[in-house]
């Protein structure tokens, strides 16, 4: 342990984000620079705990407590702590296949275990991994590694998200051949476009891991939807295996009044134009098929999501942003019902808050409340939502808590733009049923995990296709566990080959 006394010296100091105002001005990420040496003080805050919470992965109150994938923070935090960076990545290396992914996004379970929140501010983790990776690229330190021989397996592996992505970056370190299968016009799935680029940049982050994973030798085709323009029964004759990373894409819809009128939108569909029209237009968001510029603005869906589509907006010159969510406010400490380890579900203030607050004087979200209503102008555009505030009460029958309206509460607010972040139901079916696979009853396909094995021989399905609606770091958790039981499938097809 290289401080021992570092967690009683040094305050908790996240680097910051950049002034919220400015960042409002442009589209690039939100954090400020690092200093090295800043970070090196904060890793000295960790404890080296006899027994770590932060790298468990366990579940607990249906919620990760720990790193899902395991990472091995207390020695990569010793590491640079200790000024051998290159050292610590090779660590973190070991585990995480993207974390200048999960170090951007995440929302770190591994700091709501870490075994100094339980007296201080937790160890700024995901900082930590994310300059550790940060500066591997700018040494120069992340430089193509293809496999040393190849088996001549054959792999597609469908959906190039997260899940997707790590397993084809580990089937191909097996030196299986890969191909990854998008049906998007760029891979990285819900990295490229269910994520704005404010909190992860496309071409410095995302196109660049891409770039690596080609020069190693992973195959990707683009515009490629399995099941409508590709026959995946020609997809499976022509591979040895089948890997399923679909994601879970099925949004939460909202059944009422007024939902079929012009602008209402899905989240993703909102989040998808916007990005697209970044790419595709030299940043220029004004492009965008869906604009918020001069409207007033309802998010509906408290989540991570949901403040994507804040901080889009603003971006945008949207009017006003407002934030509906049916849930109360979260207290702002831990309750006794809420202890560590567990994920502390506390109020939090994420950067589309934080700018929102700036912008417009307050913090958008209004909670306890539910959409009644939308109300259309004469041209069918959506112009007004009718509100009800709701309460919490336990059903005698059932025992549940229940939303209930509160009497004379219903009030109309101006909406020009509805946008629609209230979660995803699963996977899409089309795929699941020409493949003729078995699901549970959430729809998700049904493969166990640890095995991750459909009901069809030499197909197997990981991440949200499988897990439901989850995190980026639990999409490589399931990609990294769908390569290692691909990879014994395909090696006990070829048992008699010299590998």
């Amino acid at each position: 342990m290289g401080k021992p006394t570092g967690f009683l010296e040094y305050q908790r100091q996240p680097i910051p984000n950049r002034p919220p105002l400015e960042r409002l001005q442009d589209w690039l990420e939100v954090h400020a620079d690092r200093v090295d040496a800043d970070v090196s003080t904060q890793a000295a805050r960790c404890m080296d705990c006899g027994t770590p919470y932060c790298h468990t992965g366990m579940m607990l109150a249906g919620v990760a407590s720990g790193c899902p994938i395991n990472n091995l923070i207390p020695e990569f935090n010793d590491l640079v702590y200790k000024g051998r960076w290159q050292e610590a990545l090779a660590r973190l290396r070991k585990t995480n296949n993207f974390p200048e992914f999960t170090g951007r996004v995440c929302p770190a379970p591994c700091e709501g275990s870490c075994v100094l929140g339980v007296i201080e501010p937790q160890v700024t983790i995901k900082n930590i991994e994310c300059s550790i990776i940060d500066r591997g690229w700018e040494e120069g330190w992340m430089r193509p590694s293809p496999p040393a021989m190849r088996t001549g397996k054959t792999v597609a592996v469908i959906g190039s998200g997260p899940a997707g992505l790590s397993c084809a970056d580990q089937l191909n370190q097996a030196g299986h051949n890969v191909t990854v299968f998008e049906r998007d016009d760029r891979i990285g799935g819900l990295l490229m476009y269910g994520i704005p680029n404010m909190k992860l940049d496309k071409r410095e982050v995302v196109e660049r891991r891409v770039n690596l994973m080609r020069m190693e030798g992973v195959s990707f085709e683009t515009n490629a939807h399995i099941g409508v323009t590709h026959d995946i029964a020609e997809i499976r004759k022509k591979f040895d295996a089948v890997v399923l990373c679909c994601g879970a894409t099925k949004p939460r819809d909202l059944p009422i009044e007024g939902r079929d009128l012009s602008g209402v939108h899905f989240a993703m569909e909102y989040l998808t134009a916007n990005t697209r029209a970044l790419l595709d237009h030299d940043y220029d968001a004004g492009q965008s098929t869906i604009h918020a510029k001069d409207k007033h603005v309802v998010v509906i869906g408290g989540g991570d999501t949901g403040t994507d589509c804040v901080g889009t907006a603003l971006r945008q010159g949207c009017a006003n942003v407002v934030q509906l969510e049916i849930m109360p406010q979260p207290p702002m400490e831990r309750t006794a019902s809420n202890p560590w380890p567990e994920w502390p579900r506390t109020f939090k203030v994420d950067y589309g808050q934080e700018e929102a607050a700036a912008r417009q004087g307050e913090d958008p979200r209004e909670y306890l409340v539910s959409a009644k209503k939308l109300i259309g102008n004469s041209n069918g555009d959506v112009c007004e939502l009718e509100l009800v505030r709701i309460e919490w009460v336990q059903d005698e029958a059932t025992q549940r808590m229940m939303p209930r309206e509160v009497e004379g509460s219903r009030r109309t607010i101006k909406a020009d733009l509805v946008l629609l972040a209230m979660g995803f139901l699963g996977p899409e079916q089309t795929l699941v049923e020409k493949l003729g696979l078995k699901t549970d009853a959430r729809s998700n396909v049904a493969a166990a995990h640890g095995e991750y094995t459909t009901n069809v021989d030499g197909v197997f399905a990981a991440g949200d296709m499988r897990r439901g609606q989850s995190l980026v770091v639990w999409a490589i958790n399931e990609g990294r566990g769908a390569a290692k039981a691909c990879d014994r499938y395909l090696r006990l097809l070829g048992r008699g080959q010299d590998w």
